[in-house]
């Protein structure tokens, strides 16, 4: 049996986990995070990530996997609430995607209530931390 090839994208300032409003999003950095989900998803998933801060770079990784994998695990950060492109391109591609976010953007300001991503993912984790990762990766499992 083959693995299933995911990949989770996450956009601006996510490269800061760790350090950025630890209060909000923790002290774990992404990628020790992602050792993490490596290890527990070694015999079943070939589990990649790609971090940018560029809306056109989210937007070309989720062209060239969005018709050849399995899965799209997409924090968008801010460009969720401000992105109509990212929402294009998840429409555009077969790979399904679930919409992550590590707060409950329902608890946070007004403006982070609204996603342009929403109508195009498959599902949408909030409010669980670094395990909405976890969860949204299981959802193709």
């Amino acid at each position: 049996m083959s693995k299933k090839k995911i990949i989770i994208i996450n956009g601006p300032n996510l490269n800061l986990l760790g350090r950025r409003e630890p209060e909000i999003y923790g002290h774990q950095t992404f990628e020790q995070y992602f050792e993490v989900l490596k290890d527990k998803y070694a015999n079943t998933v070939d589990l990649e990530y790609f971090q940018s801060n560029h809306e056109g770079a989210l937007i070309d990784k989720i062209h060239e996997v969005g018709f050849s994998y399995e899965g799209i695990v997409l924090n968008a950060g801010a460009f969720t609430h401000s992105s109509i492109a990212i929402a294009d391109a998840i429409a555009a591609v077969k790979t399904p995607a679930v919409e992550v976010h590590i707060s409950n953007v329902y608890a946070r300001e007004e403006f982070r209530h609204h996603s342009f991503l929403s109508k195009n993912s498959i599902g949408i984790i909030i409010g669980f931390g670094l395990r909405g990762y976890d969860f949204a990766i299981q959802t193709y499992l």
